[in-house]
């Protein structure tokens, strides 16, 4: 249960609420209900309702209802990616700073930073509390948290779903030159790489040998999959997915199963050797 000043929201002038820091989510507008803070330096600290915050502040409120509660950083960290991370639509970099974020809260806190209590008392790795608590295996909450090594846009590519989770996590062992190296050549080129291409310029960084003429050439390469294009009606494909999701989200979400399908059959060959 959470810790309270009020068991009632109080009305809190705007000026006086601050964004937590660096917190993961977009903010768009939203639905004004009570929001939840916390006791800062100067004023308060948003743990849930940034978005509402924007909407009361966009249309000239002074004032919103807040409950107040008296939490440490750390616990705000992780009530504040909970209380969000169940959300539909999150952008896989919504998901990478959060997840990110609460595991670095998790480690924070006891005396094992490698270990965290569940609820039947046994002790889960702070990365498998995570994942846990967000329904997603341990190895995909680490490469999502990988893309917290990509530069913001390179991210923005996985956001709009031109680039697939596989192909970000091999870019994010780039370092932050070579990075924006492959910009200039997606740019040059109008085109992404491919996960086999990622997966080559992760090796060639390894070793020393990526360089700006490298990455060209690799980007340079014809691609099956930039000659070659699926369309796929968004009428046909609507009655499989909720009526409020648009074009994007449909696509999304079958770049994501298609991710996951991916994934499952990569882990399988090793469970089976297991056995």
């Amino acid at each position: 249960m959470n810790k309270t000043d009020e068991i009632r929201p109080v009305a809190l002038p705007i000026r006086m609420l601050r964004p937590f820091p660096n917190h993961p989510y977009q903010v768009r507008d939203g639905v004004l209900s009570p929001v939840l803070v916390r006791r800062a330096e100067t004023g308060y600290e948003i743990i849930s309702g940034h978005r509402r915050c924007h909407a009361a502040s966009a249309v000239g409120l002074g004032y919103v209802p807040a409950i107040v509660c008296d939490l440490s950083r750390d616990e705000a960290a992780i009530l504040l990616v909970d209380s969000n991370l169940h959300r539909e639509h999150l952008l896989p970099s919504e998901k990478a700073f959060a997840y990110k974020m609460k595991l670095d809260a998790l480690k924070h806190q006891g005396k094992r930073s490698d270990l965290t209590p569940c609820q039947d008392g046994a002790k889960l790795r702070s990365d498998e509390q995570v994942a846990q608590d967000a329904g997603e295996s341990a190895r995909t909450v680490q490469r999502y948290i990988r893309l917290t090594h990509l530069v913001p846009e390179l991210l923005a590519y996985m956001d709009r779903g031109e680039m697939a989770l596989s192909v970000g996590v091999e870019l994010s062992y780039l370092s932050e030159e070579a990075q924006y190296a492959l910009l200039d050549a997606m740019a040059a080129e109008d085109c992404t790489p491919s996960y086999s291409q990622a997966v080559r310029m992760r090796n060639l960084f390894r070793c020393g040998d990526l360089d700006e003429e490298a990455i060209l050439g690799i980007m340079q390469e014809p691609k099956a999959n930039q000659r070659e294009r699926i369309s796929l009606s968004a009428r046909d494909l609507r009655r499989f997915f909720p009526p409020a999701y648009t074009a994007q989200d449909m696509e999304q979400s079958i770049l994501r199963m298609l991710e996951e399908r991916t994934e499952a059959q990569q882990e399988r060959p090793t469970h089976e050797a297991e056995r």
